[in-house]
């Protein structure tokens, strides 16, 4: 009798594939540890899930909160119902689904049952813009486009486990409903480095730059950072604008550093139909600014599937991609 040598197949799910870089910091689940944390020291905070506990990163929640936590099923209209019938009573629900079902399927449960009372319900949705390789079913390219016309929602897009960490105990704290888009798993720790804190509707410049100025938010702030360091290469100076909350827009910060002379970027992990770009264009034209700005983000289209670094270089969201589009508008 022979033993096989034939060594084991390694696998990775690209439902659930980081976007961290190889030897990069990370953090294991923040959101799950930090509502975990929080539901220590007020015992209102509730969590609930879709069947989704494990790829919300609610299932750390859920082991440490048992009493407190809640399995609905595939139900996400059922979840934001039962949200908002806890929230009428004084809870502070975190509901958990990825969001293209948030958006897609529940949108108007969330909207009647949620906004138009405005209960402080927080909805926190995985797999946001292009961070699975599972295609259009579950690539959340537009969630910030349809939700942004919601009365009474603010939007956050998080940046990294810093932005996760200390926006969780502020939503539960500020009124009205919520909508994060939540990075889960091994989430990169990036703006520790950069003197930051997350306020709550606040932007904040976190390096300044003569020659170009990076408004972003969520991932791309991560990736704003570090073509900003490969541009300085090129003798290219980059301020790098972060925006964490979407909605309410903090228009006085981000219009500050608009209103110059330096060629002005966005860049977003959304498609650049409804979101930041469209955002920030917008704060600009109401404030009668006349400036050019340059769109990174996401096509009009439906997404092909495909590994994580292949799919970030294809859509131009990869930092070689963003110093191309940086030097080009440059030129």
């Amino acid at each position: 009798m022979t033993t096989s040598t034939k060594p084991k197949r390694l696998t990775t799910s690209a439902m659930i594939a980081s976007f961290a870089d190889p030897g990069q910091r990370t953090s294991s689940a923040p959101f799950g540890h930090a509502l975990a944390a929080l539901a220590e020291s007020d015992q209102r905070v509730v969590g609930l899930t879709a069947d989704l506990g494990k790829y919300t990163d609610m299932h750390v929640f859920a082991e440490a909160h048992p009493d407190r936590f809640f399995q609905m099923g595939m139900a996400e209209q059922l979840l934001f119902g039962a949200a908002a019938g806890m929230a009428e009573v004084g809870l502070v629900p975190f509901a958990s689904t990825y969001s293209v079902f948030a958006a897609r399927r529940a949108y108007d449960f969330l909207c009647l049952d949620i906004a138009e009372p405005g209960l402080n319900v927080n909805i926190v949705g995985g797999l946001p813009g292009l961070t699975t390789g599972y295609g259009p079913s579950h690539q959340a390219t537009e969630d910030i486009a349809i939700f942004r016309g919601m009365p009474n929602l603010t939007i956050v897009d998080p940046c990294d486990s810093v932005d996760i960490e200390q926006a969780v105990p502020q939503l539960a704290a500020s009124d009205g409903p919520t909508y994060l888009r939540l990075l889960r798993g091994k989430v990169p720790t990036v703006l520790d480095e950069y003197d930051y804190s997350f306020r709550l509707g606040e932007a904040a410049v976190l390096r300044g730059g003569r020659d170009v100025v990076l408004i972003s938010s969520g991932l791309m702030t991560m990736r704003a950072l570090q073509a900003a360091e490969e541009l300085a290469a090129h003798n290219v100076d980059v301020a790098v604008v972060h925006t964490p909350t979407i909605k309410p827009f903090d228009a006085r910060t981000v219009l500050a550093e608009v209103d110059t002379d330096r060629l002005v970027v966005t860049l977003e992990n959304h498609t650049v139909v409804g979101g930041l770009f469209e955002t920030v264009a917008s704060a600009a034209v109401r404030a009668g600014l006349s400036r050019r700005v340059v769109p990174i983000g996401l096509p009009d289209e439906f997404l092909a599937a495909g590994a994580l670094p292949t799919l970030h270089d294809r859509y131009g969201l990869s930092r070689d991609k963003i110093v191309e589009t940086v030097l080009a508008g440059l030129a």
